[in-house]
């Protein structure tokens, strides 16, 4: 590689560095000391991991032939990869033995036969621990799917590209920079352990970029209501005319409603009131310590249903058309019911986007709930009085692990860069904390007991739920890569309800799937008039389309939405204006 050191190294900046890193370890360190209890779920799960492969141990030297089956195959293999790179030490060309992904696009892979080999030597060994791992007979279901899941945590962990010695562009910049860019690193690292009090939780974007109500959460409305969990943001109109009834959006708290209203171009919310919809949205509040008793019966009585009289109030009109989009989905799900139950019909329609209803098959999230993790879980929120948001960001950035971890920890840490400005990802940074009560009864009925689904498994308000009493018009949107709610899953929630469900599939993940404007030609969905047994056979009958979901969707909603009536602006009923969107609860900052 060629030695160009002194064109790129400041040594002002080296020893800025070094004073900047020494008192950022100092705080860290006095922070750690005050806080070392705080790791007791972390050791719980860890105690959950150790157990299960040594259970996995077990039952593999119990069956010797089978290993000395996968030692063969794998000695096999690394013999053709050494000859393979003998071959290319001497200059001839050989193709790849294995054949990589994006961690090692870069150039500089290339740039020498070593490192090549490097690459295919971790693709070999990853390609047989994950297919040994994942082919363990006599374990428990639940053993299993942590083993897979723990086993790709690991491999993808030791990847070469994660280190600063194997990485050919990281030895690159090292050289260029006089070694620079650890430095830049190093304190890039105990800034994002600092800012998450300890916990590693990597920047993925400029998070001074964005700011809501300027360059995102920008769509022009009023908080017209607003309580303990909620603002109620009312939408100012577009057009002159508007639908009858209007629509009420409950985003999921886990993160901030802005998901809906990232920029004009790809805004749900915007695209709603363009198409002559009176929007109404639940922005919840970032819970602290005051709202540890806040449960899963609050967020519907405070949430939704409080919207429902709110929204009568501003309008006149008794019903609504309601969406939920993810937990939002699941406590919309759990509100139908219990207005079913209640002879409540101001719910006429509900619009459900990548929701579980159904928890049999969680995918991946479920190695993180099992009774030994949950309750030293709750013991820990017991004391902190919420689960913190940061927390649960790390958890779901492990389901894509390489994509939302590694490749940040190899930019922000390894190559000392910092992250381009990003505003999905900004939201996806924007986290939020949840109540103690409330996730500890989510995570039990629902992920881990999964009685949800069944008639009077749960009760809230002292009612019983029974979400095979739904009768209203259904509409499911899932997405076919999506890692948090299985579209499977979503599938088997769809077919409990009682009245006209139409299911829809759309293409990417949890996200991009579902935020894809009316004029993308990105994705595509399929579509299914009918809903038989399972999800595979709906699948093998779908009919595919081009574009977004949002096409299909958009007439479907326009039927149940009534005559054009005069369009209405925030704070002309009898709501009087609070405050303009977004109001102050998205503003709110997990601490």
């Amino acid at each position: 590689m060629e030695m160009n050191a002194a064109s790129r190294f400041d040594a002002a900046e080296w020893t800025q560095l070094w004073t900047t890193i020494a008192g950022q370890s100092q705080r860290l360190t006095q922070h750690y000391l005050e806080h070392a209890q705080d790791a007791e779920h972390d050791l719980a799960r860890l105690n959950q991991i150790s157990q299960a492969f040594q259970r996995a141990a077990f039952q593999l030297f119990a069956d010797p032939a089978k290993l000395m089956a996968a030692q063969t195959a794998f000695m096999q293999e690394a013999a053709e990869l050494w000859m393979n790179a003998l071959k290319a030490m001497a200059g001839h060309p050989v193709e790849p033995v294995k054949q990589a992904d994006k961690r090692f696009a870069a150039p500089e892979w290339q740039s020498a036969a070593v490192f090549e080999f490097i690459k295919s030597a971790y693709l070999l060994f990853s390609e047989h621990l994950q297919e040994l791992m994942g082919d363990v007979q006599g374990l428990p279901h639940k053993d299993q799917e942590k083993l897979r899941f723990y086993t790709r945590q690991f491999v993808n962990a030791l990847s070469p590209s994660n280190f600063a010695a194997t990485n050919p562009a990281v030895i690159k910049e090292t050289v260029e920079t006089g070694g620079l860019n650890l430095m830049r690193g190093l304190s890039n690292m105990l800034d994002d352990l600092e800012r998450n009090r300890g916990k590693l939780n990597i920047k993925m974007t400029d998070l001074e970029a964005f700011k809501p109500g300027e360059n995102v959460a920008a769509t022009p409305g009023s908080v017209v209501f607003q309580n303990d969990l909620i603002q109620l943001i009312q939408y100012a109109p577009s057009t002159e005319k508007v639908h009858k009834r209007p629509i009420l959006i409950l985003p999921p708290w886990i993160n901030k409603f802005y998901i809906l209203d990232l920029r004009a171009k790809n805004s749900l919310v915007k695209w709603l009131v363009d198409q002559g919809h009176t929007v109404f949205l639940c922005s919840w509040v970032n819970p602290q310590l005051k709202h540890k008793d806040k449960g899963f019966e609050d967020y519907m009585l405070e949430g939704p249903l409080a919207a429902l009289t709110a929204i009568e109030q501003a309008t006149g009109e008794k019903e609504v058309n309601a969406l939920g989009y993810c937990l939002g989905g699941t406590l919309l799900a759990a509100t139908a019911a219990y207005c079913a139950a209640k002879k409540d019909k101001r719910i006429a329609s509900a619009t459900f986007l990548a929701s579980l209803i159904d928890f049999s098959n969680p995918g991946e999230i479920g190695v993180f709930i099992d009774e030994a993790q949950l309750a030293a879980l709750d013991k820990q929120m017991a004391a902190k009085g919420v689960f913190s948001g940061r927390t649960m960001a790390a958890s779901f950035n492990m389901l894509r692990e390489n994509d939302l971890v590694w490749s940040y920890y190899v930019n922000n840490y390894l190559m000392g860069k910092e992250p381009m400005p990003f505003d999905l990802l900004y939201w996806n940074c924007d986290v939020t904390n949840l109540p103690a009560k409330m996730h500890a009864f989510y995570l039990r009925k629902m992920y881990l007991e999964n009685v949800f689904k069944e008639p009077g498994g749960i009760s809230l308000n002292g009612t019983a739920i029974d979400v095979r009493k739904i009768k209203v018009p259904a509409y499911f949107l899932s997405t076919d890569q999506d890692h948090i709610a299985l579209w499977q899953s979503t599938y088997d929630g769809a077919k409990l309800f009682a009245g006209d469900t139409r299911f829809v599939l759309g293409g990417s993940g949890h996200i991009a799937g579902v935020i894809n404007p009316a004029d993308s030609t990105k994705y595509g969905y399929r579509v299914n008039d009918a809903l038989p047994d399972s999800a595979e056979a709906w699948a093998e009958a779908a009919t595919a389309n081009e574009g977004s979901w949002w096409k299909d969707w958009g007439p479907w909603l326009a039927k149940l939405s009534g005559a054009k009536v005069a369009a209405r602006q925030p704070g002309s009923g009898n709501l009087p204006v609070i405050e303009p969107a977004p109001g102050s609860y998205v503003l709110g900052k997990a601490e």
